[in-house]
């Protein structure tokens, strides 16, 4: 790659970052996964950025590397965990914020990977459904659908009673 393109890609990548940590650690659950997941994605457009860089929203690219990171590492056969009688030793969590964060996770790990990508997607990096249903290559129907279903079992995980249509 040319000095150009190599701090062009720089930029591109130190600016999203964050964000992309972000969607990885609430996608998998695991500060060290989300980072290895990250660094998958980030290595795949490396290889393709000279094309990458010349399309409309590179980062939909980007975004899109990452949740196949994620479903490739779901399917990995050491991914399937085996629940036992004891739980391993945790350090105890300092204060609510950190407790409810982790409550929220494992409730998203309870839900379809469909559904915990799309709610991922939709509420917490902000993506329309347009945008989601592009990324996951679903119909808009289908991400509506996955979205409904998905905001559902949480509820019921949660304990939170269903809205009636007078509520909403």
């Amino acid at each position: 790659m040319r000095n150009r393109d190599d701090t062009e890609f720089r930029e591109f990548v130190h600016s999203r970052i964050p964000g992309l940590r972000r969607s990885a650690y609430l996608l998998c659950g695991d500060a060290h996964t989300a980072d290895d997941l990250v660094s998958i994605a980030i290595g795949k457009v490396y290889r393709h950025w000279r094309r990458i860089q010349r399309l409309e929203h590179p980062d939909a690219y980007l975004r899109r590397m990452l949740l196949t990171a994620w479903l490739d590492e779901r399917r990995r056969p050491w991914h399937r965990e085996h629940p036992t009688d004891t739980p391993p030793d945790r350090p105890h969590p300092g204060g609510r914020d950190v407790a409810e964060r982790l409550s929220l996770l494992e409730h998203l790990d309870r839900l379809s990977r469909k559904q915990r990508a799309v709610l991922v997607l939709r509420f917490f990096d902000d993506l329309s459904v347009e945008q989601t249903a592009d990324l996951l290559s679903l119909s808009t129907g289908t991400v509506k659908t996955h979205t409904a279903r998905g905001l559902a079992a949480l509820r019921d995980l949660i304990g939170v009673p269903a809205l009636t249509k007078d509520q909403t």
